[in-house]
């Protein structure tokens, strides 16, 4: 497995750059904003890379120009739905830092201006990364710079109003979020319950 590249900035595309190890040439996939980061041809670069595999494809490798761009690359992919290309389009958008702190604010919007990402998709998105460390500390760290004036509402009415953002009718995202209680009790957290809803509507 391939973690990191350090060559000659030999191409760069649309898509990919071409970095020259010792007379080999690497195609590694960026996002835009990594690519548009890089040095100029000639000049030498150093990337962080994942490695994937698959039978369709092969080996393709992808470059970031930080370790944690990289590691919220592959927590990114761990959530169902999330490609790839959703995820160098969600790091385009936000870096890790920011993506943290959207997550911790519960900013479904920010996270949905990323190519190939809908409303439903941000949402889970934030949801299941709530206990995930990004940017080298678990989202939780910055709820502490997050000013809350008012006394939060409940988990299940931030679920219901969470499900009906997107589209959802008021009576079946209460349903699914009452379902969702069921299965998990009195005292489960807002991001469980709107997880748990969305695999009720699914159904």
């Amino acid at each position: 497995m391939i973690g990191r590249l350090r060559g000659l900035v030999a191409e760069v595309g649309e898509e990919d750059a071409l970095i020259d190890v010792g007379g080999v040439g690497y195609v590694v996939r960026c996002g835009s904003k990594t690519l548009g980061r890089l040095p100029a041809p000639g000049d030498e670069a150093l990337l962080h890379v994942e490695t994937q595999w698959s039978e369709q494809i092969g080996m393709r490798l992808y470059g970031f120009l930080t370790r944690e761009e990289r590691q919220a690359f592959v927590l990114l992919q761990d959530i169902q739905g999330v490609g790839p290309k959703a995820a160098l389009g969600v790091l385009d958008v936000l870096a890790p830092g920011d993506l943290a702190a959207a997550v911790a604010r519960g900013d479904k919007e920010a996270v949905a201006r990323a190519n190939g990402v809908g409303p439903k998709l941000a949402l889970r998105i934030v949801t299941e990364l709530k206990d995930k460390p990004i940017a080298g500390a678990t989202v939780a760290a910055f709820h502490a710079n997050i000013h809350t004036p008012h006394a939060p509402p409940s988990p299940t009415g931030e679920a219901v109003a969470a499900l009906m953002s997107l589209g959802i009718a008021e009576p079946a995202a209460r349903r699914a979020a009452e379902q969702a209680v069921l299965r998990l009790g009195d005292g489960a957290a807002e991001p469980a319950l709107i997880k748990a809803a969305l695999q009720e509507l699914g159904r």
